[in-house]
């Protein structure tokens, strides 16, 4: 990330902050509740326009940020460099992270990895067919089964429209401006997820009204998803910090909404 030094107050910061995860939330329901659309009619509507309300809520703080800070030149390449968007050292910023993510979900993968194994053998055993023929047989029809997943709206929201949106919000935009301030790169590591977490309490309201929850399981519900979204956050923070580039963290959220939580423990089943 391109250096900014600047006189900003931290109120003024944490402000901003405030100022853009609310509009964040707030335009997701604007299209209802402020220009009075009628609801959509399929789940894929609805989720289109919720990836529209969420593009135009990352190019209106990218905008935000640019004014806010006390930027020095104005070309495209140093503009590009204070979000961490720069073509430099990609592919450090793609491996190392990716790298590191998947230690955290060694026993994920090791379990996966595990049901694909006796999945494959289950195969063999059934159809008489060596490993090799199995695994064939998976790749060739890898291309449809990927053609059907990218048609899926769920895999735009997850792997795509979140992940590019959210980190353009909550780490590109809001760590320069929390840094330009005077905030420690320590502090900042642990304050912008903050925000983050703030961002899914809409998630209560949902959970609780349509999927006819209780309010105690809709907040214990709500609170491992604020719980995960602040340790990802800060470890989301510190990639981009210690990278410079938005690659890092855009590749570790695209890696843990495919993986999901982590496996903390499975249970045995004799051997």
């Amino acid at each position: 990330m391109e250096e900014i030094k600047g006189s900003l107050s931290k109120p003024v910061e944490v402000i901003a902050c405030i100022a853009m995860t609310l509009f964040f939330v707030a335009i997701l329901y604007a299209p209802t509740l402020i220009l009075r659309l009628p609801p959509p009619q399929s789940f894929k509507n609805f989720m289109i326009r919720r990836f529209i309300c969420a593009a135009v809520s990352a190019v209106a703080s990218v905008i935000f940020c640019a004014l806010l800070l006390p930027i020095r030149r104005w070309e495209a390449s140093y503009l590009f460099g204070v979000y961490g968007i720069r073509s430099d050292h990609i592919w450090q910023a793609v491996v190392f992270p990716l790298f590191l993510t998947s230690l955290m979900y060694a026993g994920s993968l090791m379990l996966k990895s595990m049901l694909l194994m006796n999945k494959w053998k289950e195969h063999r055993n059934q159809d008489g067919r060596p490993l090799f023929n199995c695994i064939r047989s998976t790749l060739l029809s890898f291309p449809g089964q990927m053609s059907s997943v990218a048609s899926n709206v769920l895999f735009w929201r997850n792997f795509v429209v979140a992940p590019l949106t959210e980190e353009l919000v909550f780490r590109a935009c809001m760590i320069p401006i929390l840094l330009c301030g005077g905030f420690k790169a320590y502090n900042v590591i642990f304050l912008c997820p903050t925000f983050f977490s703030l961002a899914h309490l809409n998630h209560m309201t949902e959970i609780y009204s349509r999927q006819n929850y209780s309010l105690l399981k809709a907040s214990m519900v709500v609170g491992l998803q604020l719980g995960y979204t602040v340790i990802f956050g800060s470890y989301a923070s510190f990639l981009l910090i210690r990278t410079g580039n938005l690659v890092a963290p855009l590749i570790a959220h695209v890696f843990c909404n495919c993986m999901g939580l982590p496996v903390l423990f499975v249970q045995r089943k004799g051997m």
